[in-house]
């Protein structure tokens, strides 16, 4: 399969401008294996808007009631899914969409009652990954999940994951050489605003603990953590909204946070 890159595309690196697909494609062609794991919160947003569904968060992750599901799945494994797909194919790569319901890909249980249908992680079966990475495809990723879990009454079989979680997961599932997050920040910045360019594992766990990193930063550096327990030897967290942000990360003219074992 060659190096494996999983790269975690937030809402702020999909736009028309955007140079993040033309760069997934490159790598392939230059025998990197690429893992793409998407969000699509924005669009949830706006549709859940449209249908008169309040939105709320807690620590950076959706509440998901009954009808907050169904937006959301129709979203994620939906429009945006066949969407970043299409873009890749037409750029002249291989992609394929997949959600985590898909073979039982990635298979959860409900994370907390205050978060409704939010799932946690419990297992990822890597094999319908790596079969499509074995034959040339690049995987785009929908993160929704089996419920494998222990399920109330009428409880729905699908889950909403938080998408920085699912890339976490998955990295450390398949051993990914690298995990890359694609925001709309510079990076893990400290309480004067500063970059910091370099972070092990313990002192990004740190700034957590000391609210420094906080709201949506919080499942992007849990999704480190999680990557770097195991084979990954780095997570990095860039601007995306850099023109070839990616390709310059792994050409090493990257300028966000990297966080080490």
């Amino acid at each position: 399969m060659g190096k494996v890159i999983v790269v975690k595309l937030g809402g702020a690196t999909l736009g028309n401008h955007d140079t993040t697909l033309e760069d997934i494609v490159s790598l392939r062609q230059q025998g990197w294996s690429v893992v793409v794991v998407h969000g699509g919160g924005k669009m949830i947003t706006k549709w859940l808007e449209q249908r008169g569904i309040a939105t709320e968060f807690i620590d950076g992750e959706r509440v998901t009631d009954e009808a907050t599901l169904e937006v959301v799945v129709s979203v994620l494994a939906g429009v945006v899914n066949k969407e970043i797909v299409a873009d890749i194919d037409a750029l002249g790569g291989l992609a394929v969409g997949i959600s985590g319901v898909d073979g039982a890909f990635i298979q959860g249980k409900i994370k907390h009652k205050k978060l409704g249908y939010i799932g946690e992680v419990v297992k990822v079966n890597p094999a319908p990954l790596q079969a499509l990475l074995k034959a040339g495809y690049v995987p785009v990723v929908a993160p929704v999940s089996l419920n494998t879990g222990e399920k109330p009454p009428k409880a729905p079989r699908v889950l909403n994951i938080n998408a920085d979680t699912v890339a976490g997961e998955i990295a450390a599932a398949i051993g990914a050489e690298k995990l890359i997050f694609l925001t709309d920040v510079v990076g893990i910045c400290d309480q004067q605003g500063n970059l910091l360019p370099r972070l092990s594992a313990a002192e990004a766990e740190a700034l957590m603990a000391a609210g420094t990193a906080s709201g949506g930063m919080i499942p992007k550096v849990k999704a480190c953590l999680k990557a770097l327990s195991g084979a990954s030897s780095a997570c990095i967290i860039i601007d995306g909204r850099q023109p070839h942000a990616l390709l310059n990360e792994i050409q090493g003219k990257g300028t966000g946070t990297t966080i080490k074992k």
